[in-house]
């Protein structure tokens, strides 16, 4: 988690397009986040070198998939299977060059590319019948745009044809606009429509299956009207309605679903999406009915109830019994003194328990801005503090915390062309960069406000960008392995040219692996030959125990005694992981006084090491004479066998102990335990 300060270059482990940068202001109301450069960001858009063009092509892609999969289920029924994209601005689709012709803009180009990938790779797979049909379809006439006007000032009319020549071709505001039957026939080969915000008026059609949202999150314009153009009973060819009487119950609903293709975050979607509902059925009834309360969800404390439709009934008539709403279902003068007083007719004793809801919700007919605080924003900060406590005052962890805060520096000698060979030959036979990939979230609304994921996938962006900023190889690297770009250059020029070629596919993953891969390899020369010296940096102070914890962490912290804060944050959350049981007997113990979980992270406790920062996870303060070192740094791990530790993980473990046990004079102890009994039989060794 970031916050105002951090500097994005270094939580990213030195990425090349964050630097320099940093957060300036976090806005939790307005869901903004700006950064150092005047940039803002709102919830659920991307920009920089995520880039926006790769992250539609997914989007686009993901809509042609989908549209094929539903397309061979429906084509042999009849039904025609349309797809619908929403984009923001109409040059994305559609260009003009300087003589007026008309081109295509990058949303085009990109339809085109993924609709004849994805075409090639399934073709033959389908049945033969749908193949005849898919071959008889031109890619550039699969697809068609509508826009009331674009930004050129092309206003659209029933003169834009498709081709000169083809003498029965319409314009796409005639086909999309008015004639829908020949748009919902297998003659017509438009099956994907691109549009602005003209069809989200007066428009829509039932054949609509798939909506992708190429666009950033427009508060203004609901998603519930977006969704709306696809939420239609579809018709097939004879324009037969493919209801229950047609379908059938199981059916029906399987024939008709449609697929939302969102630009942001599926939670997100679901989240706001589920909010706009909520909102709109709250918020349109001017009157009271039984059918208004129907299915109402109320608060109880921290539980929550949804209306029957008899509980609904008696609501009603408990409003028509004490003429609190006249005959049509308008709230009455009476309800609303009522409600002045704050005194109301007694509720039957079953519908008791929800008095404060139901009167919200008859409250909310004549006055939306009641029922706000029926609506929970999932973006609000929680957060809580989590202080030091009078532990931190205590004399001996006092005495502890002035022998580790000081901050120490390193030297390290090594045999240069000893880690550049092995480096070459381990690179060579291990080195690999995966192409960019993307995560797909495919989920099912059911019954009600019930969102259910049903299937996950990481398929390859094939026609991906690439990045757009230049990177320098040799200097990222030597960054990243404190090594001199001569050693790096000598690496790099001993690697297969296959190998080299990879940092096309992806720099960040490249650079990132080749100098993983480096640092294993130091690792196992450099420990032995490192010295460590106080640091002129300042020490560290008790600031870095305040990082704040999201609420609901703390439902699963451990609660501490004679911890120097009231709760203890595990890595492993379970009753029995390696952490929270250290934790616990640590707490218990009565050789004990006190003790602190250090913080790691960017502005945490660490020590610096060749391969990468260290930070242990705790610090203890023993009763004198109850144990052989009274001060101790400990770190928890699930094995004491070094042979199951990565190498660089070894290397970090073993500059701790050379800094703490042997240069140190502190009289600080350091070992890596499993368990707070292993802790004192190593005390014993040491």
């Amino acid at each position: 988690m970031l916050g105002t300060g951090d500097s994005l270059y270094s939580a990213s482990n030195g990425l090349e397009q964050y630097k320099s940068l940093s957060v300036a202001e976090v806005d939790p109301i307005g869901k903004t986040i700006t950064f150092s450069n005047g940039d803002t960001l709102s919830t659920g858009v991307a920009a920089g070198d995520v880039n926006e063009d790769d992250i539609r092509r997914i989007q686009i892609r993901e809509t042609i998939l989908s549209h094929f999969e539903k397309e061979e289920q429906l084509f042999a029924s009849g039904i025609k299977c349309l797809s619908l994209f929403f984009i923001d601005e109409v040059a994305k689709y559609r260009q003009y060059d300087d003589n007026g012709e008309e081109r295509s803009g990058v949303y085009g180009k990109i339809f085109e590319q993924e609709y004849t990938d994805a075409l090639n790779e399934r073709l033959t797979l389908f049945p033969t019948a749908y193949q005849e049909y898919l071959r008889g379809i031109k890619t550039a006439d699969t697809h068609r745009g509508y826009f009331s006007i674009d930004k050129q000032g092309h206003s659209v009319d029933s003169t834009a044809k498709r081709g000169a020549e083809d003498s029965d071709d319409i314009s796409a505001y005639d086909l999309i606009l008015k004639n829908k039957e020949r748009l919902l026939s297998f003659d017509e080969p438009t099956r994907f429509i691109f549009s602005h915000s003209a069809l989200r008026e007066g428009w829509d059609n039932p054949n609509v299956f798939q909506i992708c949202t190429l666009k950033h999150s427009d508060n203004s314009t609901s998603k519930r009207q977006e969704v709306g153009r696809g939420l239609r009973l579809c018709v097939n060819q004879a324009g037969d309605r493919q209801d229950v009487d047609v379908c059938g119950e199981t059916v029906v609903h399987d024939v008709n679903k449609l697929t939302v293709i969102a630009s942001e975050s599926y939670a997100g979607f679901v989240s706001d999406l589920q909010s706009k509902i909520k909102e709109d059925l709250y918020e349109r009834p001017t009157k009271a009915s039984a059918e208004y309360f129907t299915d109402k969800t109320v608060k109880i404390g921290e539980d929550s109830h949804t209306f029957t439709t008899t509980e609904a009934t008696a609501i009603y008539n408990y409003l028509v019994r004490n003429d609190y709403v006249d005959d049509n279902g308008a709230v009455t003068e009476t309800y609303r003194s009522a409600v002045a007083l704050g005194i109301f007719a007694a509720l039957k004793p079953e519908l008791e328990p929800f008095a404060s809801g139901i009167h919200t919700l008859v409250q909310g007919i004549f006055d939306p801005s009641i029922l706000k605080g029926m609506i929970e924003d999932g973006h609000d900060t929680k957060v809580r503090e989590n202080p030091l406590n009078d532990n931190f005052k205590r004399q001996e962890f006092q005495d502890l915390w002035r022998r580790i805060n000081q901050r120490y520096a390193y030297t390290v000698e090594f045999d240069s062309p000893e880690l550049i060979e092995k480096s070459i030959i381990a690179l060579n036979a291990r080195l690999f960069v995966s192409r960019l990939r993307y995560n797909l979230v495919m989920g099912e609304q059911k019954e009600g406000n019930e969102f259910v994921v049903n299937k996950t996938s990481s398929p390859e962006l094939t026609h991906a960008l690439g990045s757009s900023v230049p990177y320098d190889l040799i200097g990222k690297i030597a960054e990243q392995t404190t090594l001199t770009r001569r050693t790096i250059v000598a690496i790099i020029k001993g690697l297969n040219p296959e190998k080299r070629w990879m940092f096309n596919l992806n720099p960040e993953e490249f650079i990132q692996r080749v100098a993983e891969e480096i640092d294993t390899q130091k690792a196992a020369i450099v420990v032995e030959h490192i010295a460590y010296q106080p640091s002129a940096e300042e020490p560290y102070t008790q600031d870095i125990f305040n990082m704040s914890k999201a609420s609901q962490e703390y439902a699963k912290a451990y609660q501490a005694k004679k911890a120097i804060q009231d709760y203890v944050f595990t890595d492993g959350l379970a009753e029995d992981s390696i952490e929270r049981r250290f934790a616990k007997d640590v707490d218990a113990a009565d050789e004990v006084i006190v003790y602190a979980k250090l913080p790691r992270g960017p502005k945490g406790f660490s020590i610096p090491t060749p391969v990468g920062n260290y930070s242990p996870d705790w610090a203890i303060a023993f009763r004198r004479g109850a144990v052989k070192h009274i001060f101790f740094i400990a770190e928890t791990k699930g094995t004491m066998d070094s042979l199951n530790l990565r190498p660089i993980e070894q290397a970090k473990i073993s500059c701790a102990r050379k800094l703490f046990n042997e240069i140190s004079t502190t009289g600080v102890k350091y070992h890596d335990v499993d368990s707070y009994q292993s802790l004192l039989d190593v005390m014993q060794k040491l």
